[in-house]
């Protein structure tokens, strides 16, 4: 036995059937109206928030910090410092140095074009800064160079000076005799000097100075105390020695 299914609407007459599906359809187009509504508005919401809004990668980067002044660093210069050139020069370099180490060799002929080029205009001020840890002859020899300098003034001094440089290899108590008996000391005076240690405490000060003054190696220099690293070449001496000239 079968049972056969009517339809929904047969049981009412086709007036009623007519306003039901009457409203059926009002209010299918009513939600298909609120659903495109809403799109609409979140589309508009949307186009707006990414007007508004700029991609990361075009955002404009924060400009680099200006270069800061050159911080310059005072350091004290008094009468047992030793100077080549012009006392009262417009342009001071202080260099703290080690006769044994080979950058301050090629340094040391740096400055000596820096002194033939710029004359009366450039005070040189040679300070001792020995690495002892690498350099066993370097603070004998700044002790040595103390002693010729102490008779035979700031001439003899860069006298013995310039002779260390140019026999760096040979450094030791035979070169040291040798050169300060070409320069013309008192030989007697001048091995008991060096043999007492009497400039001990001249060449440590000179050292403590230079460890103030923020120097880690050597050549350290400073023109009119800016800080000047390692054997630069004889361009960026310049570079600096004409920009303070020009003030």
């Amino acid at each position: 036995m079968s049972e056969n299914k009517q339809g929904v609407f047969s049981s009412h007459n086709p007036k009623i059937s007519f306003i039901i599906g009457l409203i059926a359809g009002v209010l299918i187009i009513g939600t298909i109206g609120f659903f495109v509504l809403i799109g609409t508005i979140t589309s508009s919401k949307s186009a707006a928030d990414s007007q508004n809004q700029k991609p990361a990668g075009n955002q404009p980067s924060a400009q680099a910090p200006a270069p800061s002044a050159v911080s310059r660093v005072n350091i004290p210069i008094s009468e047992s410092d030793h100077i080549r050139g012009n006392k009262n020069a417009p342009v001071t370099i202080v260099e703290f140095s080690d006769y044994q180490c080979p950058y301050c060799a090629r340094h040391h002929s740096t400055m000596q074009q820096v002194m033939a080029q710029y004359g009366n205009q450039v005070a040189w001020v040679y300070k001792h800064f020995p690495l002892d840890s690498i350099h066993d002859q370097a603070r004998p020899a700044a002790e040595a160079s103390e002693c010729v300098g102490e008779q035979k003034g700031d001439e003899g001094f860069w006298q013995f000076t310039d002779g260390l440089f140019e026999n760096q290899s040979s450094l030791g108590a035979g070169l040291y005799n040798q050169l300060a008996q070409v320069i013309g000391v008192d030989m007697d005076k001048f091995q008991e000097c060096v043999s007492s240690r009497k400039y001990q405490a001249k060449v440590e000060a000179d050292y403590q100075a230079g460890i103030k003054a923020g120097v880690t190696g050597t050549p350290g220099n400073f023109v009119n105390g800016i800080p000047v690293s390692g054997a630069a070449p004889f361009a960026n001496f310049k570079q600096i020695i004409d920009s303070e000239l020009s003030k």
